[in-house]
C-alpha cells in the first residue's frame, strides 16, 4: 500500500467508525422518544432496557451505514481539500479516480458487510427486539395506589385510600371491592386504617387492615337476594392478599412473531413468496370451479343449434300457459328480482374472492420489497460513497459544519424516494423491482454526474458558477424577447 492510499485510509476509517455511532446513537433517541410513554412507571430494569437498546441499534446499523458513509467520504474529501492536498495531488498528475480507489475498496467491503449483515444479523435482531418490545408495552405499570381514587389494575378487585401517610405503607380510610366472583358489589371491606407490604420477593401484595367491617351479600340458587342473606362481620385486625402475577414483564413466545417479513432472511422469504403464489393459483382455480359449479346454466354449451329440429317440437298445454304468461308481463316481476338477486349474490361472491386474492397478493408484494431491501441497502453505501467523495472533492470543506448539512439533505432525499417506492410496490401500484431500486438510480446519476464535473475540478459551488448560469438564461430571454419584437413589428 502506498503513502497517498495510507493516507486517505486513515482520514476516512476515523470519520466513517465516528459517524457511524453517532448516527446509531441518534436513531437509537428516536426509537426511545417514539416509545418513551411505554416505559414509564413499569420498573422494567436495567437488563431489560440494555437488551432493548442493544436490539435496537442492531437494527439501525443497515440504515445507519450508508448515512455514515456519505457523511465519512464527505468530511474526509473536504478535509483533505480544505488543506489543499487533494489539490497538490491532482497537480501531481494523479487522476481523482486513482485517489478514491482505496476508500472505494473499503466502501465496497462495507457494502458487502450490510448486505451479509441485512441478510442474518438483522432479522434475528428486528425478532428479538420486537418480541420484547412488545412485552414491554403490555407490561402494567407498577403498583401505585393513589390517594382518593379507585384502583383498578389488581385482577378482581377495586381499592380506594382516601389518605396515605408519607412512610408509602400507611393507609387511612380504606374501602376493597371484591370482584372475584363477577357478582358485583356484594363482597366489601371498610376500614379506618392499614399498612401494605409486599412478601414472596414482590409476587403478593399484603393489606393488613385496623378496625374495619367486612359486607357480603349471599346468593342464594335462584340467583335473587334477600336480607337474610346478608352477612355483617367486624374485625378488629384483618389481612387481605392480592396476587401480583399480573405485573412484571412476560415473555412471549418468539415463533409468534416469526410470520412478519421483517423477521426472515433471503432463503425463508423467497420461500414464502414461492408457497403465497402457490397458494394464490390454487385459490383461483378452486374459486373457479366453485363459481361453475353454483352457476352451472351460466357455462353450459349448445349442443344442437339447428333450429329446425326445434320447430318440429310442438308446445303442449303447460308450454303454452307459459308463454302466454310471460307474453302478457305475468310474473316478470318475479323473475327480475330473482335474477338481480342472483346478480348481486355472485358479485358479492366474486369481490370477497378478490379481496382474499388481494391480500395473499399484497403479502407477496411486502415479502419480495423486503427482499431486495437486503440487497438495495448494500448498494445505497456504494451510491452514497460516490456522492460524499464527488461533493467532498468539490466543496473542500471539512469537519461537520457543510458535511453534516449535505450528508441529512441527500439522506433525506433518498429516504423520502424509498418510502414512496416502497408505498407503491407494496400497492401494486409499480413493479418491486422499479419501487425499490429508483432511489440508488437517481442517486447514482446524480453520483456520476457530481463525479464527472469533480473530476474536471468545476466550480459547482462558487458564484462565479452562478453568476455565468445567470448571465446565459438572461441572454436567452433577451434573444427571445428580440425574436417576439421583430414578429409582431
Amino acid at each position: 500500500m502506498k503513502k497517498i492510499d495510507k493516507l486517505f485510509v486513515r482520514a476516512y476509517i476515523g470519520p466513517f467508525i465516528l459517524t457511524t455511532a453517532v448516527v446509531v446513537f441518534i436513531f437509537l433517541m428516536r426509537f426511545l422518544m417514539m416509545y418513551f410513554t411505554d416505559f414509564i412507571g413499569k420498573d422494567l430494569g436495567l437488563s431489560v432496557f440494555g437488551k432493548l437498546f442493544m436490539y435496537f441499534s442492531l437494527i439501525t446499523v443497515p440504515t445507519a451505514l450508508p448515512l455514515a458513509t456519505l457523511l465519512a467520504t464527505l468530511m474526509c474529501f473536504g478535509n483533505l481539500g480544505e488543506h489543499t492536498e487533494l489539490t497538490a495531488m491532482k497537480s501531481a498528475g494523479i487522476p481523482l479516480s486513482r485517489l478514491i480507489l482505496p476508500t472505494f475498496i473499503l466502501s465496497f467491503l462495507v457494502a458487502i458487510g450490510s448486505f451479509f449483515y441485512n441478510n442474518y444479523v438483522n432479522p434475528w435482531a428486528n425478532l428479538k427486539g420486537y418480541s420484547l418490545l412488545w412485552d414491554v408495552k403490555t407490561t402494567k405499570m407498577t403498583l401505585n395506589i393513589q390517594e382518593g381514587v379507585f384502583y383498578k389494575e389488581i385482577p378482581g378487585y377495586r381499592i380506594k385510600v382516601q389518605k396515605k401517610l408519607p412512610d408509602g405503607r400507611t393507609m387511612r380510610n380504606v374501602i376493597v371491592y371484591d370482584h372475584t366472583s363477577n357478582n358485583g358489589n356484594k363482597n366489601i371491606t371498610i376500614a379506618d386504617s392499614g399498612k401494605m407490604y409486599t412478601m414472596y420477593n414482590d409476587n403478593y401484595l399484603i393489606f393488613e387492615l385496623f378496625n374495619g367491617r367486612n359486607y357480603i351479600e349471599h346468593q342464594n340458587s335462584f340467583n335473587n337476594y334477600d336480607e337474610t342473606q346478608f352477612t355483617k362481620n367486624n374485625f378488629r385486625k384483618n389481612k387481605i392478599v392480592f396476587s401480583l402475577e399480573s405485573f412484571g414483564i412476560k415473555r412471549t413466545n418468539e415463533d409468534q412473531f416469526k410470520y412478519h417479513e421483517y423477521m426472515k432472511n433471503i432463503g425463508e422469504l423467497t420461500k414464502k413468496i414461492d408457497s403465497t403464489r402457490i397458494e394464490i393459483s390454487k385459490s383461483i382455480d378452486d374459486q373457479t370451479e366453485q363459481l361453475k359449479a353454483q352457476n352451472s346454466f351460466l357455462f353450459k354449451k349448445i349442443l344442437d343449434k339447428d333450429t329446425s329440429k326445434i320447430a318440429e317440437i310442438k308446445p303442449g298445454p303447460w308450454i303454452e300457459k307459459k308463454l302466454v304468461e310471460l307474453k302478457t308481463g305475468y310474473r316478470s316481476k318475479e323473475t327480475e328480482e330473482y335474477a338481480l338477486s342472483h346478480i348481486q349474490n355472485l358479485k358479492s361472491q366474486v369481490e370477497t374472492d378478490l379481496n382474499i386474492l388481494t391480500s395473499k397478493q399484497k403479502d407477496v408484494w411486502r415479502s419480495d420489497v423486503e427482499r431486495w431491501h437486503k440487497l438495495t441497502m448494500a448498494f445505497s453505501c456504494l451510491v452514497f460513497f460516490l456522492v460524499g467523495s464527488s461533493l467532498g472533492s468539490i466543496i473542500k470543506k471539512g469537519g461537520f459544519g457543510m458535511p453534516v448539512l449535505v450528508s441529512i439533505s441527500f439522506f433525506i432525499f433518498y429516504y423520502v424516494l424509498m418510502q414512496l417506492g416502497d408505498k407503491y410496490a407494496k400497492e401494486g401500484l409499480i413493479p418491486v423491482i422499479v419501487g425499490v431500486w429508483i432511489p440508488n438510480f437517481i442517486l447514482l446519476v446524480i453520483g456520476i454526474f457530481l463525479m464527472r464535473k469533480a473530476s474536471n475540478d468545476a466550480r459547482l459551488f462558487e458564484n462565479d458558477t452562478y453568476n455565468a448560469l445567470f448571465n446565459k438564461i438572461s441572454s436567452l430571454i433577451q434573444k427571445i424577447t428580440k425574436r417576439k419584437d421583430t414578429i409582431v413589428s
